[in-house]
């Protein structure tokens, strides 16, 4: 694997681990509903896992990520659709989807 590959899949990891830091043990909600700069700071590593994925694709299109055009496509929405980003659907995000892609993206670097 390209060195730079890594060090996208890398970025991937270190930004889901901040948003489980973030988020704390007790995820709540309402809780990250009402404070802004918890949603902004997540939404910026939702952000960054979408550039990095794109870097990743075009170095590696043969690297099977699964979802990796949703993740980009939710990059884009945070960035360009800012006025539209709805909170219960980056809650989906977090709760349903990124723990399978934190076991994916881990399995690869593990590897090396």
């Amino acid at each position: 694997m390209k060195r730079e590959v890594k060090k996208y899949l890398y970025d991937i990891r270190t930004s889901i681990d901040s948003i489980n830091s973030y988020l704390g043990e007790n995820r709540n909600f309402f809780e990250y509903q009402n404070n802004k700069l918890l949603r902004r700071g997540i939404e910026r590593e939702l952000e960054i896992i979408g550039e990095a994925m794109v870097r990743i694709i075009k170095l590696a299109p043969d690297l099977q990520i699964e979802n990796a055009r949703q993740i980009i496509d939710t990059r884009n929405w945070v960035i360009h659709g800012y006025d539209k980003v709805d909170d219960v659907v980056v809650w989906g995000i977090i709760s349903n989807h990124l723990p399978n892609l934190k076991i994916e993206i881990d399995h690869y670097l593990d590897q090396e």
